[in-house]
């Protein structure tokens, strides 16, 4: 059975959209970063060129895209287990637009398995989402600018001046490149915060037969 549901339909589904932007007013009342359209478009964007580069076909594509957009809804529930309750809500909403149960599957799975806490790659789609999601980190995601009253969170995101994630050039290695100011964090608070994730970039990487690579500032640090 094939399906009407794109990417594009999901990101002008109004009920689609007020889960989003409710989540990432939670998260803002929190203190968490910037989960909002900015963060799920740029995860969309990775998961999507990730999986294009490696020769996957469009509906693998589109089903990335469309799970990364939605990855994050949960947190209107609670930040604890968002990516399960992310994944029911998704469930709900998918299924009330008809999308077969195949396609369904695969998108929700990607959502239940993105959060570092709980996270495995269980197939493409859920590892393309995985890297796509961790490795968004960038100054625009602090939603505090006072560096007098920055946490390390604030800190290590805002210290971040470029990052751009890669292929190597025989496309066996997928790279995060970055450019961190060390005046504002060093790359060990960097680690500090984000080592789990990085580990977790690690393995989606290797369910699809890549290696993780990063640089810091010019230097090959994993």
């Amino acid at each position: 059975m094939a399906s009407l549901v794109t990417y594009k339909y999901i990101k002008q589904n109004p009920d689609i959209m007020e889960y989003i932007m409710r989540a990432d007013k939670a998260l803002e009342v929190l203190g968490y970063t910037e989960h909002s359209f900015a963060h799920v478009e740029k995860v969309a964007a990775v998961s999507s060129m990730i999986l294009e580069t490696l020769g996957y076909d469009e509906r693998t594509v589109e089903l990335a895209k469309i799970a990364s957009m939605m990855h994050d809804i949960g947190n209107v529930i609670n930040r604890i287990d968002h990516a399960q309750s992310g994944a029911v809500m998704a469930f709900r909403l998918l299924d009330n637009l008809n999308m077969p149960a195949n396609e369904i599957c695969s998108i929700i799975s990607a959502i239940g398995n993105h959060d570092e806490s709980t996270a495995q790659p269980v197939d493409v789609i859920s590892a393309a989402l995985i890297i796509g999601d961790k490795t968004d980190v960038r100054r625009s995601r602090a939603r505090n600018t006072d560096l007098l009253s920055f946490d390390i969170h604030d800190r290590v995101n805002y210290a971040v001046e470029k990052s751009a994630l890669r292929f190597s050039d025989d496309k066996s290695s997928i790279i995060l490149d970055l450019k961190i100011d060390t005046n504002i964090s060093s790359v060990l608070e960097y680690f500090e915060i984000f080592m789990d994730r990085m580990l977790l970039c690690r393995r989606a990487s290797q369910f699809l037969n890549l290696k993780f690579e990063m640089i810091v500032n010019d230097s090959k640090v994993l």
